[in-house]
């Protein structure tokens, strides 16, 4: 079989192990020969019309089943929480989610700007503030320079909100930025295949 997440920027494939990203302006690309079925999620309409426009496409979304209250929960998000039955799952993108399982129940989460979307608002308010963020800050001590000032005041608050989250349940990260985030956190994990395994888990049920 092969899965697929369609996200705003590209169509994200695995097949047996192998995975691929597709940009969703176009056509999706299809990087293996295989007459089997496509099973997705998406959260974008025309990037599905044209994957359904090549392939069957059995659609996921009317068939997930999370136990939460949280209304208007993301479907990638709640496909993500779907592996996991206990744990915190951070999501780094261009937004970061952080959402919390507990004995397969989700209790809720949180959303932020993206890294690279925080180091735009502090452009925004003035070009003395646009500055790349050091991704090699400690934040153990205070800054000495404006530049990793911004790079502290972005992270050092996120980490500590995750932490207080978490409260010594193991924390997940995924996303592009999810590998950096991971590593002011002990024991951490990072998965970028979540939502794959969550999809898995859902077919296995239909």
């Amino acid at each position: 079989m092969i899965l697929c997440e369609i996200g705003n920027t590209h169509y994200h494939f695995m097949h047996r192990g192998s995975i691929w990203r597709s940009p969703v302006g176009k056509k999706p690309e299809f990087k293996i020969e295989s007459d089997d079925p496509v099973y997705a999620i998406s959260v974008n309409d025309p990037a599905m019309r044209r994957l359904r426009s090549l392939k069957p496409v059995i659609n996921l979304a009317e068939h997930i089943d999370l136990d939460t209250n949280y209304r208007g929960l993301g479907i990638d998000r709640a496909v993500a929480c779907m592996a996991i039955e206990d744990g915190v799952i951070v999501d780094a993108g261009s937004a970061i989610t952080v959402d919390v399982m507990q004995n397969g129940v989700h209790l809720g989460g949180f959303i932020y700007p993206g890294l690279m979307k925080f180091q735009q608002m502090y452009g925004a308010i003035s070009p003395v503030l646009q500055k790349a963020l050091n991704f090699a800050i400690e934040v153990e001590h205070l800054p000495q320079n404006t530049g990793d000032a911004i790079s502290y005041g972005v992270i050092a608050p996120l980490i500590h909100t995750i932490e207080k989250t978490a409260r010594g349940k193991r924390i997940v990260f995924a996303g592009g930025d999810g590998g950096y985030l991971a590593r002011f956190f002990e024991d951490a994990m990072v998965d970028q295949t979540l939502i794959f395994k969550g999809m898995e888990k859902i077919i296995k049920e239909l």
